[in-house]
């Protein structure tokens, strides 16, 4: 399960940096759309932020302190910048998940929310289709901003066979 969880945050972090390099300039990221509640800029960092907190700080004691404000406040970041965000993203969770101990997946988060347990394993799960689900956001939001319906093969489904396809 550990293996498969790692597997997947890594493929759609993956394919969230080849989003971004897709956008056409820097600017694109943070072009506003009505009806699209946030920027493709904004939920790459609020990504980014989200995964280096919950599973980098939490399960691998990296410091990051996580400041969400500033994920839906700050703009004008440069693609470069963005990228920057998301491969430390990948590289926490790929570092903390190689070295979690399996049996933690059946304790209880270290976190609880709204005054409850969540067994690691379920909240692990969680993070995986919380990044799946804004990257279909980011996706749509750079399509509508571009017009370009490149696809960026964010959910390839070799790299399920072949971890780095």
């Amino acid at each position: 399960m550990l293996t498969d969880l790692r597997t997947i945050l890594l493929r759609d972090l993956e394919a969230l940096g080849r989003e971004i390099a897709l956008y056409p300039d820097d600017q694109a990221p943070w072009t506003e759309r009505p009806g699209l509640p946030n920027t493709g800029g904004t939920l790459a960092r609020h990504l980014a932020g989200n995964l280096r907190h919950y599973i980098g700080a939490q399960l691998g004691g990296t410091g990051y302190v996580r400041n969400r404000d500033a994920e839906f406040s700050t703009r004008g970041l440069t693609r470069a910048e963005l990228s920057a965000d998301v491969a430390q993203a990948a590289a926490d969770v790929d570092r903390t998940l190689a070295a979690l101990d399996p049996s933690r997946l059946d304790e209880p988060y270290p976190l609880s929310f709204g005054g409850q347990a969540v067994p690691t394993r379920r909240f692990l799960l969680h993070l995986a289709v919380h990044l799946t689900y804004h990257l279909g956001q980011i996706d749509y939001h750079r399509r509508a901003v571009t017009g370009d319906a490149t696809a960026a093969n964010a959910i390839s489904l070799p790299a399920l066979v072949d971890p780095g396809a």
